[in-house]
């Protein structure tokens, strides 16, 4: 892996988030940086507001007051998409989604598509179809389709959901590897081993952090 250039500067940063649905706020006046080189979980009970506020900091969602600055490249890797089981790609072409847009060489994306599988323990799994994956393959997929893109900043959104200990253990230590070669890293996670190797932590309850 290629190791991004190191600063003190924080690659993301919140201030004075709010969002809600209709009249009711489910984020209120939420403020975080986030640096270069460091994972920080996003804690929480179900329903505190911890997938909404990454929503926001990918720019899925937008706020209604508060301001989110973005320094460099950002992936999503997201929880249980809405894809059909009878949509033809396989885990290759679920990977290679993530280089698309990039300006690199094709041997270079074959490359980094065949190292990404082999990261998150898919290889000779390349050419079966998503549908056919258990959801915790499936979640090890979409984590190789986030780390191929190698950008500055990567959110996650329960990226341990379905899978067994072993590869819990395996994405966090993937989530490792991406902060030491200078990436920002942020992972809504209910995994309390995730969260005592994170090196910050971030809890929400009600929509605020908390502690």
């Amino acid at each position: 892996m290629l190791a991004l250039d190191q600063t003190d500067t924080p690659h993301l940063s919140a201030h004075g988030l709010c969002f809600g649905y209709d009249s009711q706020d489910v984020i209120h006046e939420v403020s975080a940086d986030f640096s270069p080189g460091t994972v920080t979980a996003v804690a929480g009970p179900n329903g505190s507001g911890k997938s909404t506020f990454v929503e926001l900091l990918a720019g899925v969602r937008n706020p209604r007051r508060g301001s989110i600055t973005r320094r460099g490249r950002l992936a999503l890797v997201v929880q249980r998409p809405s894809t059909p089981d009878t949509l033809p790609v396989t885990v290759r072409d679920v990977v290679a989604i993530g280089t698309w847009g990039r300006r690199v060489r094709w041997a270079d994306r074959q490359t980094a598509i065949a190292q990404a599988i082999d990261r998150v323990g898919l290889t000779g799994l390349e050419q079966r179809t998503f549908g056919e994956l258990s959801g915790g393959q499936r979640q090890r997929a979409l984590l190789a389709q986030g780390i191929v893109q190698h950008t500055e900043i990567l959110l996650l959104d329960e990226p341990a959901a379905g899978l067994d200990a072993a590869s819990r253990q395996r994405t966090r230590e993937i989530l490792a590897e991406e902060a030491a070669r200078g990436a920002t890293v942020v992972c809504v996670t209910h995994d309390e081993e995730s969260i005592a190797a994170s090196d910050h932590v971030l809890r929400f309850e009600d929509g605020r952090i908390v502690g």
